[in-house]
């Protein structure tokens, strides 16, 4: 079923994708046991795990054949290496702002993807905005614009997120292939250059794997579980949602990613700083009304 039952929301779907944004909510959790692994190897890593595990998932789903024939496709090609390589800039920072005291900043990146995939919409796609979207658009900007006044630094890493999570997501509705097999060609697309560059630290005494205690090599080798199994609980879910539900589920993994770096990880938040999230969080309640009321409208 592709649309939720009125009876009974489609429970294994709905637990499916709240598990995974639950679990990127998490994550925070995970790099900070690698916060002495410099990013970019931890990157790497990420990309040649998740490929191993995604081929061993495509290969008991038999459906190695249909990745051979999206290979083929120039157009899949282009659009995947594009999309691949946004979605290593945003894990790096990601990373990067996780292991360097910045999981606040990071969870902003990922309240502001909804109302910049609404803004791409609206000046790439030209598709038209609804009022109220408009607004939701104009209150967050002035957030950001509060915590660049206010703190007097550009919040780079949370835009740099938010952007390139949200033209990922513009090239990945522009691609023919489905969850499971695109992912796959992007992290196949990544593979040799994310291999290339572990070959080279270990070449030169600087990769982490046969120089780390074994529960570090532990961590560093379930990179690859640890990025797919979310991403495929997402799939999972996607297909049995509405698309509004799934919206506002997102916001799971970013209040979590923020809880963690207020009460865990005691980063300051200060006034200016909750002043900005209020104005985000007043933009993001405006848009998720706004989303509610429209698609009980064209029910």
């Amino acid at each position: 079923m592709s649309t939720e039952s009125k009876a009974h929301p489609a429970t294994g779907s709905f637990f499916a994708a709240s598990a995974s944004y639950f679990f990127w909510g998490l994550f925070p959790l995970f790099w900070h046991l690698l916060a002495k692994i410099d990013a970019t190897e931890l990157i790497a890593h990420r990309v040649v795990w998740s490929l191993l595990f995604l081929l061993g998932v495509m290969a008991a789903q038999q459906r190695l054949l249909e990745l051979g024939h999206a290979c083929r496709e120039r157009q899949n090609l282009r659009v995947h290496a594009a999309s691949g390589a946004l979605l290593t800039v945003n894990w790096l920072v990601y990373v990067w702002g996780v292991n360097n005291g910045h999981v606040i900043e990071c969870s902003l990146g990922y309240f502001l993807v909804p109302l910049i995939n609404v803004a791409l919409g609206r000046w790439l796609l030209h598709e038209r905005l609804r009022k109220a979207q408009l607004v939701a658009i104009v209150v967050a900007a002035f957030g950001v614009a509060l915590m660049v006044w206010r703190v007097g630094r550009f919040p780079w890493i949370a835009l740099t997120l938010a952007v390139t999570f949200g033209f990922y997501g513009l090239l990945r509705k522009r691609s023919n292939l489905g969850p499971l097999v695109g992912l796959t060609l992007e992290t196949l697309l990544l593979a040799p250059f994310a291999a290339g560059y572990l070959f080279w630290r270990f070449a030169h005494g600087t990769g982490a794997l046969g120089r780390v205690d074994a529960a570090t090599t532990g961590l560093i080798l379930s990179c690859g579980v640890v990025t797919a199994v979310p991403l495929l609980l997402f799939a999972k879910g996607a297909r049995g949602l509405r698309m509004i539900t799934l919206g506002l589920l997102q916001y799971i993994a970013p209040t979590c990613q923020f809880l963690l770096g207020w009460l865990l990880y005691n980063e300051a938040l200060g006034g200016a700083r909750m002043g900005a999230f209020l104005l985000i969080w007043v933009g993001l309640a405006i848009y998720s009304v706004d989303a509610g009321l429209a698609a009980r409208a064209a029910r």
